[in-house]
C-alpha cells in the first residue's frame, strides 16, 4: 500500500519526470504559457502514457486530480476547466 502523500514532487515523478523543485520550475518556465485553449493533457510535450494519464485523473477525478488541476493554473495565463 502507497502511503506516501502526494504532492508536486510526486506527481512529477509519475509523470517519468524529475521531481525535485529546481526540475519541476524549470519544466514549468520551460513550457509556460500554454494557450489558453489548449487542454494541459494535449500539450506537445507529453508523451502519449503522459497525456492519457494527466486527462484520466482529471475526467475521473481520480486520486492525482488536485494536483493535475494545480500543474494545469501553473502552465495556463488564464485557467479555466482543463
Amino acid at each position: 500500500m502507497d502511503t506516501q502523500p502526494n504532492n508536486m514532487q510526486t506527481l512529477f515523478e509519475q509523470l517519468g519526470l524529475e521531481g525535485d523543485d529546481a526540475s519541476i520550475e524549470a519544466f514549468i518556465a520551460e513550457h509556460y504559457p500554454l494557450p489558453d485553449n489548449m487542454k494541459l493533457s494535449e500539450a506537445p510535450f507529453w508523451n502519449p502514457g503522459q497525456a492519457a494519464f494527466l486527462n484520466e485523473e482529471i475526467v475521473e477525478d481520480a486520486e492525482w486530480a488536485p494536483l493535475v488541476d494545480e500543474l494545469n493554473a501553473r502552465l495556463h495565463k488564464n485557467v479555466s476547466t482543463q
